[in-house]
């Protein structure tokens, strides 16, 4: 499902609403946690899992030693 979100400034931070249907059936409820992911397409939103966060941060420092041998294989 595609809905249209507006970003709100609160505090320092800017935050985004989700409508109360989309909440319920992803089974969100206020102070749950979720993963913001940059991604090429934009930004992926996703349950809080900590193995998932420790799995980005490890794919994340991967790129980064390996980077020079990445380029070299999307040639």
């Amino acid at each position: 499902m595609v809905r249209e979100l507006t970003l709100r400034q609160v505090g320092g931070s800017i935050g985004a609403t989700l409508p109360k249907d989309m909440a319920e059936r992803l089974h969100l409820a206020p102070g749950d946690r979720i993963l913001a992911v940059e991604t090429e397409r934009g930004i992926l939103l996703t349950p809080y899992d900590p193995t998932t966060e420790q799995a980005l941060e490890l794919a994340a420092r991967a790129a980064k030693k390996y980077r020079p041998a990445l380029r070299k294989l999307a040639e």
